[in-house]
């Protein structure tokens, strides 16, 4: 899984419990609550992969369990959409119910108040919600199918299972295999059918347990598997104990993105202390990671922000970051992302593969934070920024049966790389880039500890005999990396987009606005003071922000100019604007707590909340937004959502019905945030616009719906309809969310790579047919101001 995904996907945490933080620190999503309460509370830093998952979790790819350790949270996550507060919600434990197995009569029989912080309206709502509730929203959204779906992993673990089954029996033992993290049980279903005597697989997650128990069952397999539902660490050995005795194969799949950041150190250590024998045999028998070193604008545009060339009518001007801001090392957690849909072009290698460390995971472990060295010679002159990181797995002793993560420029066999979202490959960042020249002799640091893996570059070698050095990890000295994520830098950094903010403003601007910008962490206050506004006042909302703007405005020379207000829009007050009315309120919009495309309209409620301080011939921009829709087909993407069926022969229909029965109790009708630049698409229907949002006036009283259908134009299977935001400055200038150009003439799409676009996935596949015989999906939308949410339903007609 990924290192940090919702998205999306079907995730795992760490046998043992696990955080990627200290033990003393407090989840971000309560953080962040404290922030807003109280002046001068950090919160933790802004998640590339914020999508929702429920409190008190360990961590997971995006946010999101894999096939089945432990449910999962989101740490980095500034603030989720649901369930929030020091309560949380569903924390009760009756999840057999829950998983949709067998209906105990607790279902509907208790129900919790559950705290959540609107992104949309801004406001805390406390919601009555079935007990249940998180479990069935961690289960809908796991994509466990897109393990179940990787055939390449699954074929190689069966070949290096069946090939440690025969070593133990040729040397006249017994079998006995110990599964940690068994999600549907299928490896130990498969070392059964290998021959091994017996099984005991550990799955600490109660719906996956349940659902393993079945699965088994219905495959024959009971007499030889026990699942056990603890955590690996809770497992006894001995007669009345979990297990009988020790293991003398142990299989796992406890591994993410970045190898380790599901605690497969401490397991696989815990593991060989505790659960197996002194020589058992391991499948995957071994682990290596690789590093290369690469320069890359656009990647290092994720990390830093860039000078921003702005053209007044009197000259040009640049807004500098903070040398606070230059020479912080950045976010302390990796960037995972489908590095296969990175254009070769956008960066440029500047060393070779670097083989940097192996896991032997069928010896004693050690979890203790070390590092190792790698010494090379750049191929090329350049700047060192970005190391691009990926691993692959050794099945067997020998090495013939090996499981690869490398991206296609690298591949042994590029033109048919396994898709897979569960693994992914890292992009880390250097804490400063460095000028290398071709041939100088050069030192690439992997620094580990027992969850995290990180990267120096140095021009001398580090003896480890002369000091315990292990390199502290990066962590954010500046703030801009707590309050924005990768893709904001980006967005930050893109000259385009800033110039159409800057041609926009100098249509709405005069030499005697009173500006009001409401956005969080924005430059177009400091755009709008070019310009050449009278006055401009931005309203920061967290201790993080307002501090983080005040050290920007200082190094431009403008913290006499423009005046942060640190309050939410509805506490502003005529004292705080010099008892001046706003005659434009400005917003990109952009807030860290927006997960959904539409959640940025919160811009609309504070813009509604400081009504009473506006002009009367005000002046908003952008002046209004719009949602627009288009039918997709996934080269890849479906598989998160697609039923199995049976995997390598084994009868896995209870998961599938498992995730159904979960997405019909609430998730079926709701969509999830997904960055599509990272996923192949062609569009099968022409978009089309079909919600319109006037923040020159107040949010409605009434809801705002609509109605239609859309033709699907293009041959292909209709996986699902994405939805993105526009948002309209002026009347000829917008800022798409989503698609950035029309379709071409196949349908291929061209998403914004700042942005993550709402995807909801169709419960069936249409294949569309030809013009002659044109089929369509029908939608209904209806925005309810109240709530400041989208209910939607689509259909696929044939």
């Amino acid at each position: 899984m990924r290192g940090r995904a919702p998205r999306r996907d079907p995730r795992r945490a760490s046998a043992s419990p696990a955080t990627r933080r200290a033990p003393h620190q407090p989840p971000s999503w309560w953080a962040y609550w404290l922030s807003q309460s109280m002046p001068g509370f950090l919160f933790s830093p802004a998640s590339d992969d914020d999508t929702y998952v429920p409190p008190h979790r360990p961590p997971g790819r995006r946010g999101l369990t894999r096939q089945g350790a432990g449910p999962p949270v989101n740490l980095s996550s500034p603030l989720p959409t649901h369930a929030f507060g020091p309560s949380g919600c569903g924390e009760k434990m009756a999840l057999a119910a829950a998983a949709g197995l067998e209906d105990d009569g607790l279902i509907g029989t208790m129900k919790v108040f559950c705290g959540r912080a609107n992104p949309t309206t801004g406001s805390v709502e406390w919601l009555e919600e079935d007990e249940h509730y998180d479990y069935h929203q961690e289960i809908a959204r796991s994509s466990y199918a897109d393990m179940l779906h990787d055939k390449d992993r699954n074929v190689k673990y069966y070949q290096g299972i069946r090939a440690a089954v025969r070593r133990v029996k040729e040397r006249g033992q017994p079998v006995i295999v110990l599964d940690i993290g068994t999600g549907t049980g299928l490896l130990s279903m498969m070392a059964v059918s290998a021959g091994a005597d017996f099984c005991y697989a550990i799955e600490v997650f109660k719906p996956m347990a349940d659902a393993a128990v079945k699965i088994v069952e219905k495959n024959g397999f009971s007499d030889k598997i026990k699942i056990i539902n603890k955590h690996s660490t809770e497992v006894s050995v001995g007669p009345d104990g979990d297990m009988q005795c020790y293991a003398n194969i142990l299989v796992t799949e406890l591994f993410d993105t970045e190898l380790i950041g599901e605690g497969a150190l401490p397991s696989y250590e815990h593991a060989h202390k505790n659960l197996v024998e002194e020589n058992c045999e391991a499948v995957p028998h071994k682990a290596t990671v690789y590093a290369q070193l690469v320069e890359s604008r656009r990647m290092w545009s994720w990390n830093k922000l860039f000078p921003v060339h702005i053209q007044t009518d009197n000259a040009e001007k640049i807004i500098v970051a903070p040398s606070e801001m230059e020479n912080c090392p950045g976010a302390p957690s990796v960037y995972d992302i489908q590095l296969n849909q990175m254009p070769r072009g956008d960066f440029t290698i500047l060393s070779n593969v670097l083989t940097m460390f192996s896991v032997d995971f069928s010896r004693q472990v050690n979890s203790s934070p070390t590092y190792h060295t790698m010494q090379f010679e750049p191929l090329v002159s350049g700047r060192a920024q970005v190391v691009l990181s990926w691993w692959d797995i050794d099945m067997d002793p020998d090495g013939k049966i090996k499981c690869s993560m490398a991206p296609y420029w690298v591949h042994s066999d590029p033109k048919n790389i396994q898709w897979r979202d569960h693994w992914m490959q890292c992009v880390y960042f250097l804490p400063n880039e460095e000028p290398v020249a071709q041939g100088e002799s050069l030192y690439l640091i992997a620094h580990r500890d027992d969850y995290c893996v990180w990267y120096n570059l140095h021009k001398t070698r580090i003896e480890k005999s002369k000091s315990n050095f292990h390199g502290e990890r990066p962590v954010c000295e500046c703030q801009a990396h707590l309050l924005w994520n990768r893709p904001r830098f980006g967005e930050l950094n893109d000259q385009n987009r800033t110039e159409q903010y800057m041609q926009a403003l100098k249509k709405v601007l005069k030499a005697d606005s009173i500006c009001l910008c409401i956005s969080d962490g924005s430059l177009l206050p400091i755009l709008a003071h070019c310009v050449g506004a009278e006055q401009v006042f931005t309203i920061e909302n967290s201790a993080v922000s307002y501090r983080l703007m005040k050290k920007i405005f200082k190094a431009n020379h403008l913290e006499d100019k423009i005046s942060i207000i640190e309050k939410r829009p509805e506490l502003l007050t005529s004292a705080d604007l010099g008892d001046r009315k706003i005659s434009v309120l400005l917003g990109e919009p952009f807030f860290t707590t927006s997960l959904l495309p539409w959640h940025s309209l919160y811009f609309w409620y504070a813009r509604t909340a400081v009504t009473e301080h506006l002009a009367d011939s005000i002046i908003v921009l952008p002046q209004a937004a719009s949602l627009h829709m288009v039918v997709v087909e996934f080269k890849d993407l479906w598989r998160i959502r697609s039923p199995c069926g049976t995997c390598e022969g084994f009868d896995v229909h209870i998961m599938d019905d498992m995730i159904k029965h979960s997405l019909d109790f609430r998730e079926a009708r709701e969509a999830e945030p997904h960055p599509l630049w990272e996923y192949s698409s062609r569009c099968l229907s022409e978009p089309q616009q079909v919600l319109t949002f006037d923040f020159q006036k107040p949010v409605p009283q009434r809801p705002l719906s609509a109605k239609g259908s859309v033709t699907l134009q293009r041959p292909g299977r209709s996986h699902g309809v994405v939805l993105w935001m526009e948002y309209h400055l002026t009347a000829e200038s917008s800022i798409s969310t989503g698609l950035v150009q029309r379709p071409e003439a196949q349908g291929e799409c061209s998403w914004n790579p700042h942005c993550k676009q709402a995807v909801y996935f169709l419960n069936s596949t249409l294949e569309a047919k030809t013009q002659d015989s044109p089929q369509i999906v029908t939608y209904a939308l209806e925005f309810n101001p109240k709530v400041g949410d989208i209910s939607m339903d689509f259909r696929l007609v044939s």
